[in-house]
């Protein structure tokens, strides 16, 4: 992913304090033998706390096809984006210049964290990793207590293979105009919100909150 200078965060607490409203996104894991990567849409678990870049924690079913190349290589990256929405060109043109000028762009923010994947087979291991998925996901309760040789999901935990990665390496990118002049940033703030679209409110927010710490 390419991330000029101003689509970077700031510090490690901007894409942090993102990446804890956003738990869903894409588990690329390289292809066996020159075959394309395997891409899985998941859940996930984020804890920041663990190693240098936190840890993820997510879980798939055993016959899933990716487990031989995840074991052959444990590699992965962990991807998610968000908050996107299309600018068109006549909103992006210079100041004094003709509106059909403009350059057509999209606006997103994403993160990348990428690092080594272990694969959880311990049934407690497995059902730990759950636990903390449902409090996460679930947390006002409602969902038995999933242990191993208990009904109702004891028997269910051969059925998933758990994953832990250890991130080493994060890649974050927040994409809304940051290099244009502030007449024309500020002219977009406005389109965005009179468009109301899908997408236009949170990429909104970002640019003003990029404007207000430039």
């Amino acid at each position: 992913m390419l991330i000029h200078p101003w689509d970077a965060a700031t510090d490690d607490a901007e894409w942090q304090q993102w990446l804890a409203a956003h738990d869903f996104g894409q588990f690329a894991v390289n292809g066996l033998d020159g075959e394309p990567p395997f891409v899985q849409p998941a859940h996930f678990v984020y804890d920041p706390a663990p190693g240098a870049h936190g840890e993820v924690l997510l879980h798939l079913a055993r016959p899933n096809p990716l487990w031989h190349a995840l074991e052959a290589a444990p590699q992965v990256t962990l991807s998610v984006v968000d908050d996107y929405t299309f600018v068109p060109g006549p909103w992006h043109a210079a100041p004094g210049d003709p509106s059909e000028y403009g350059t057509p762009t999209s606006f997103y923010a994403a993160v990348q964290l990428l690092g080594t994947a272990h694969i959880l087979d311990d049934p407690q291991v497995k059902a730990d990793l759950l636990r903390r998925q449902v409090a996460h996901f679930q947390p006002d309760g409602g969902t038995a207590r999933v242990a191993p040789g208990q009904e109702p999901f004891g028997r269910m935990l051969a059925g998933i293979r758990g994953v832990r990665i250890d991130v080493t390496q994060v890649r974050a990118k927040f994409k809304y105009g940051g290099n244009k002049p502030e007449e024309v940033r500020h002219r977009v703030t406005g389109l965005l919100a009179g468009r109301a679209a899908p997408g236009d409110a949170a990429a909104r927010a970002h640019q003003l909150r990029q404007l207000s710490a430039d």
